[in-house]
């Protein structure tokens, strides 16, 4: 099979989808590799890395678009880059179309295969590829929110840690899944008051266990939240709904209750965010303020640490693209059902459940 990866071209995204490692895998396995001039650049890859691995480096993305059966990515394409793709070929990537009925609308048009990486399972009902970023996502939601709370940044002037005899920051994490997990691990190392809430018992009781008691745990309700947020300093969105809209958890009339300066750093936000206010952002202007709370909504958060970042997504996603590359993708789609669970788009249509009831199809 003939396999591409370009370079990425949203805002300040330098992750890349295929390492020199993964490509020599697939050259190994006697497969055509071909990689966009600079795509790795941005983590200080060189064209010559991918060179000597055996990939074939083209100048431009339309040269691979159009050398490619398979085109590997990290972000979902943007317009110039769904304009390439032609009926038969196959996008692997992040998609998260439930909050994007346009690209949703030109995968499509397109004609081509589109597997999102986000909805791919596991047999015990995880989402393996997702859970690399989700742990970038919330380790450095709780980084970005300290960073925030900052008076420099817009903030209430408060350090999240707190000092003797002045208390810390208090911090509630809506959601225990992997992003929210780990969002409490840094909220928690930094000395802040963390709360998780989740309406998963089993979730609860396993944060009880892994913080030793030093972590509240609160089983999630209107009230619950609402009661919290008066004296919450800093709101941790990682709510998450496989292929699906996230529930928007905080409403805009629920800011009044919130203190002035407080923080609200939206993880879910590539799923059209938990926050009733939230729109996306990106690393050039990240925050926005609505009614005195600063929002922190930006959609592709992990490329901001893209080397840590590229080589724990390539890790999970390069054994999928082997597979694909070695069977065949309809053969491994029809084998898989955890595989075919990541299939998005085919024919002009889309398959997903969850993603065709939040696009009203």
């Amino acid at each position: 099979m003939r396999v591409g990866t370009v370079k990425e071209i949203k805002t300040r995204e330098f992750r890349v989808g295929l390492t020199p490692a993964g490509a020599h895998e697939l050259v190994v396995h006697g497969h055509e590799v071909f990689v966009e001039a600079g795509a790795g650049a941005g983590i200080g890859l060189h064209d010559s890395d991918y060179a000597e691995a055996g990939a074939t480096v083209l100048p431009d993305a339309d040269a691979v678009f159009a050398s490619s059966d398979l085109i590997v990515k990290v972000k979902e394409p943007q317009a110039q880059e769904i304009a390439r793709l032609r009926p038969g070929q196959t996008l692997f990537t992040y998609l998260h179309l439930a909050a994007d009925p346009a690209q949703a609308q030109g995968l499509m048009n397109s004609g081509a295969t589109a597997i999102a990486y986000e909805t791919i399972t596991d047999p015990a009902g995880h989402l393996p590829l997702l859970a690399p970023m989700s742990q970038v996502a919330g380790r450095m939601a709780a980084l970005v929110g300290a960073q925030y709370l900052l008076k420099p940044s817009g903030g209430r002037g408060l350090l999240m840690s707190g000092v003797p005899g002045v208390p810390p920051a208090k911090v509630a994490i809506l959601g225990a899944g992997v992003s929210g997990v780990n969002a409490a691990e840094i909220a928690h190392g930094l000395r802040a008051d963390v709360a998780v809430f989740d309406i998963t018992a089993d979730k609860l009781a396993a944060i009880d266990v892994q913080f030793g008691g030093e972590v509240r745990t609160i089983y999630s309700s209107r009230k619950a939240l609402l009661d919290f947020l008066p004296q919450a300093d800093l709101v941790i969105g990682c709510v998450l709904v496989t292929g699906a809209a996230a529930p928007k958890l905080i409403r805009r009339e629920d800011l009044k209750l919130m203190k002035r300066g407080a923080v609200l750093v939206d993880v879910a936000i590539d799923q059209g965010g938990c926050f009733e206010t939230s729109h996306p952002t990106t690393h050039d202007e990240p925050t926005f303020e609505v009614d005195g709370v600063i929002h922190y909504c930006v959609a592709n958060m992990p490329g901001a640490a893209p080397l840590t970042s590229t080589y724990a997504l390539a890790a999970v996603t390069l054994p999928y693209v082997l597979r694909m590359a070695d069977q065949g993708v309809e053969a491994y789609l029809a084998a898989d059902l955890h595989f075919a669970a990541g299939l998005n788009i085919a024919k002009g249509q889309v398959i997903h459940p969850a993603v065709k009831a939040a696009l009203g199809l």
